[in-house]
């Protein structure tokens, strides 16, 4: 299987050179030339499947083009031994909790699987991988997490200062070996704009092997699209039209439901939930995308203004914005409602929700107004609690307790070199770090 641009200037590349290069010389963010699909009995059997049955199926019809069988097999098997657990609310509205692994965030599904794929892509090579990856909290950690000790590659992660969480912070500044964090003196969009001109720079890419470990690799989405699929297998049995409400920040999660839908899983429609940064329910509204600098907000991870897969969700349906309208919804929702909405799930139901999941909630919410006939919504649930105590213990009046997963990062002593937002700084940094 070939990847194309989302600018179409870029030739068609291999799966190691999409994954490898992580965004193609013209700018744009590859997608595969064809998306293969599930039908038939494929379909109909996701039900009866396991989280790592479908994660086989899938990565199969994506990559066995490139990877003989038995490897792929082996990669998904080290990388997806990760718990997906649906909670039912009520009757129409439940939970995907996307957070049971090591750093308790759904990132860590695309971090792992693309450590031990890119682990394969450069066997042999003699060159050292410099994965660059900007975070406004979840992906470093979870980046952080799953390169840890991968031989050949090392990891350099920009973080925006005082803009993560503190358990944010301890886990991806922590880690040592082969991962290094710069702590920015900016927002993430400035962290972002780093690691795209450093991608531009043609000398320093001719000098090094560089990649992304953003949602910008194409190889952080394509796991992410397996949890979909069980999703809609999971729920096929209950009556009504499957709408899953996705916290959205860059958008690489809500474009994998995207590909896992044009693959044919039953997934009827979905929520792109925004806090204030807000580009996206604009750009439906107006037809107009106009990115701006991002709001600091409760729910970190999703403070993006520029949101980078809005490329491949306009290439997907061919920049046409009443298409998208027919298949993702989108709102906005503020600290107040967020800290509110937190409240009143744990009083109602006695769960304990997030920041981000939260603001997942309000969007179904909000989708269920106005939703005709029945419908099965699922909020995706992007990261356990504990990870935000200083929002969520006020509100609910006691202490979470802290996973020893998390726990374990807590004590450890920072380690990250500041940065500004020149980039001029940030490459001499790579260029006397990467020698």
């Amino acid at each position: 299987m070939k990847y194309i641009s989302t600018r179409n200037i870029s030739p068609p590349a291999s799966l190691k050179e999409a994954v490898l290069s992580g965004m193609p010389a013209d700018g744009g963010l590859y997608l595969p030339e064809i998306i293969p699909q599930l039908v038939g009995r494929s379909i109909d059997t996701l039900g009866a499947m396991s989280f790592m049955e479908i994660a086989q199926k899938i990565s199969t019809k994506f990559l066995s083009d490139d990877i003989p069988v038995s490897h792929l097999q082996e990669i998904v098997e080290h990388s997806m031994n990760l718990d997906v657990k649906l909670h039912q609310l009520d009757d129409g509205i439940a939970i995907l909790e996307t957070f049971h692994g090591p750093t308790m965030a759904f990132k860590d599904f695309g971090a792992r699987f693309m450590a031990r794929l890119m682990s394969y892509l450069i066997r042999g090579d003699d060159r050292e991988l410099t994965i660059l990856v900007a975070t406004s909290g979840d992906t470093g950690s979870a980046v952080a997490s799953g390169f840890l000790g991968i031989p050949g590659i090392r990891v350099v992660i920009l973080y925006p200062s005082g803009k993560v969480s503190p358990s944010q912070e301890k886990q991806l500044t922590t880690q040592g070996q082969n991962i290094q964090a710069l702590e920015v003196a900016g927002n993430f969009d400035d962290c972002q704009r780093l690691v795209k001109q450093a991608f531009a720079d043609t000398d320093l890419r001719d000098q090094h092997m560089i990649s992304s470990a953003n949602s910008i690799n194409i190889a952080r989405l394509l796991p992410q699209s397996f949890y979909y699929a069980y999703t809609a297998g999971q729920m096929m049995q209950k009556p009504g039209d499957l709408v899953i409400s996705v916290p959205s920040g860059n958008f690489g999660n809500l474009t994998a439901g995207l590909i896992a839908q044009r693959m044919g899983v039953p997934i009827h429609h979905f929520v792109a939930s925004t806090n204030s940064n807000d580009v996206f329910p604009k750009y439906l509204t107006t037809g107009d995308f106009q990115p701006r600098p991002s709001d600091q907000t409760l729910s970190n991870a999703m403070d993006v203004g520029d949101p980078s897969n809005m490329a491949r969700i306009r290439f997907l349906f061919k920049d046409d914005v009443k298409l998208i309208r027919s298949k993702v919804s989108s709102w906005s929702f503020d600290d107040q409602q967020t800290l509110d909405q937190i409240k009143d799930i744990y009083q109602r139901y006695e769960v304990i929700i997030d920041p981000h999941t939260s603001v997942g909630m309000l969007g179904m919410k909000e989708y269920l107004k106005s939703a005709k006939g029945v419908t099965q919504g699922v909020v995706v649930s992007t990261a356990h609690p504990a990870k935000f105590p200083e929002s969520v213990d006020p509100v609910i009046g006691k202490r979470i307790p802290i996973p020893e997963q998390l726990a374990q990062y807590l004590e450890r002593e920072k380690r990250a070199i500041s940065m500004s937002t020149d980039y001029g700084e940030f490459r001499q940094y790579l260029t006397d770090t990467l020698g």
